[in-house]
């Protein structure tokens, strides 16, 4: 027992060791330094659920050890061969069937009867973007993520799938939805090592003739930021007052780096409804420092008719995950006539405004039923019990383009997400939201190119069927990029 104790004691350091170590290296690759990563740390540790998952995973260290232990007192006592015996029955069988099991059952649901044929001549085959935003002022957005490592090959692929604008989204955090005060530096009179890896991002887009839309989003450890619930005025007080300072940061960078559009601020609806007058004041604030664009993305679910400031903007952002069928695998006619109900709204707001709808964020996972709760995340294990489909998150783009793209209020789209580091061999069984190497990307690089396809049957997806060639067979073809 005593010596469990020791074992039980050694690996719970371990395990802190372990996640204070896990925090700074996330904190450096990410832009700050090391008493940024300190205070990372801090912050974390007060929180419930962090402290369930390092426990957690003090649970999988400790038994980790104890098996370490037993095999180590296998073989001293019993010898080799009675050592790999154990050894294989006990740890490398039962691996082997897990193993196995999982990768027959990804197999099986990553399996579609589905295959696409890539157009490549819808793509842009300069290394600058194009400009058709001059011409028809729609936003052909990519919401990017991973800008660890920067270099043509992290923006060549956005240039040749037609994009001409990419939302650049820094998060800045609070613990949960009860927290009176976000995650703030003590000081913003200098840019940080993160703030210095954005405003890098955004030269390098700029030079590839990309135009920015700078979002910082609010990040909870717990919760949902639309759902802030605080227990007093003076805390709702103390709240604002992080936010607005961490916003006005923002509107600096914005401002410093030319960035052509800044979002002040992303479903935030408890904190809109409580403060509006704060909210009108800080937008105004924000107007001082930054002689860009400016937008606000509201959640689609009513959120967008709480705004009270929306004649201060240039664009009405909207949270564009609207669910559009009730059934999984739908085909197209029932992917467009789900707009239906949603189109004369937006049509409405838009109107009553004098403003264009933006969709600020847009997605669609690679799955069966991404068209019933688009804005539900999938777990690392979704592959295990959900279908994958790239059809349907094909179709979903085809559809809502179809429907929206030449509509004159609508002002585009920022398509949720894209990551600079995916590779090709995962995309072809993960269900995320990422486009990237999926046939959806074709038919979004199709849409934001050159509008050769005005007038040509679009509207009824004849256009659609004919030139992408939209067939049943036996296995799923994507080109290698």
């Amino acid at each position: 027992m005593r010596s469990f104790l020791r074992l039980a004691f050694k690996t719970y350091l371990f395990t802190w060791v372990a996640v204070f170590l896990l925090i700074e290296i996330a904190t450096l690759v990410n832009g700050g330094d090391v008493m940024d990563g300190f205070r990372n740390f801090t912050d974390m540790a007060g929180s419930a659920s962090f402290l369930k998952g390092t426990h957690f995973i003090f649970g999988v260290f400790l038994l980790l050890a104890l098996c370490i232990r037993y095999f180590v007192r296998t073989y001293r006592k019993r010898g080799f061969r009675v050592f790999l015996k154990r050894f294989s029955l006990l740890v490398l069988l039962p691996a082997l069937v897990l193993f196995s099991a999982y990768k027959y059952i990804v197999h099986q649901n990553a399996s579609e009867t589905f295959t696409y044929q890539w157009d490549p001549t819808v793509e842009n085959p300069e290394n600058i973007a194009t400009n058709y935003f001059e011409t028809d002022k729609k936003h052909r957005g990519m919401s990017v993520f991973g800008w660890r490592k920067l270099d043509s090959t992290a923006i060549r692929p956005l240039v040749k799938n037609n994009v001409e604008w990419v939302a650049v989204i820094p998060f800045f955090y609070q613990e949960d939805e009860q927290t009176s005060q976000l995650v703030v530096r003590n000081s913003y009179d200098r840019w940080s090592r993160r703030d210095s890896m954005f405003i890098d991002v955004i030269q390098q887009l700029h030079e590839s003739n990309l135009r920015v839309h700078l979002k910082p989003h609010l990040w909870m450890r717990e919760g949902w930021r639309s759902n802030i619930n605080l227990a007093s005025d003076d805390d709702w007080e103390q709240w604002f007052e992080s936010y607005r300072i961490t916003m006005l940061h923002y509107a600096r960078m914005a401002q410093h780096t030319g960035a052509e559009l800044l979002c002040i601020g992303t479903e935030l609806r408890t904190s809109i409804r409580e403060q509006p007058e704060k909210w009108c004041k800080l937008v105004q604030e924000i107007k001082t420092l930054y002689s860009g664009d400016l937008t606000y993305a509201a959640n689609w679910d009513g959120d967008v008719y709480e705004v009270p400031f929306w004649e201060e903007m240039d664009f009405i952002g909207v949270q564009a995950y609207f669910p559009l069928t009730d059934n999984a695998r739908p085909d197209l006619a029932t992917i467009k006539s789900g707009w239906d109900r949603h189109m004369d709204h937006l049509e409405t707001l838009a109107k009553q405004y004098e403003k264009p709808i933006l969709f600020t964020e847009v997605g669609y996972k690679s799955e069966a039923s991404a068209t019933i709760k688009p804005w539900e995340w999938g777990s690392a294990v979704s592959i295990l019990y959900r279908e994958k489909s790239h059809e349907t998150q094909l179709l979903a783009y085809e559809a809502m383009f179809q429907k929206l793209w030449h509509r004159d209020w609508f002002a585009g789209v920022y398509i949720w997400q894209w990551n600079t580091q995916s590779s090709e061999e995962r995309a072809q069984t993960n269900l995320n939201f990422s486009p990237r190497f999926k046939p959806a990307e074709n038919v979004i690089a199709k849409w934001f190119g050159k509008n050769k396809i005005v007038g040509s049957g679009a509207e009824d997806g004849n256009y659609f069927s004919d030139i992408f060639g939209l067939e049943k067979t036996n296995e799923a073809n994507n080109p290698s990029q």
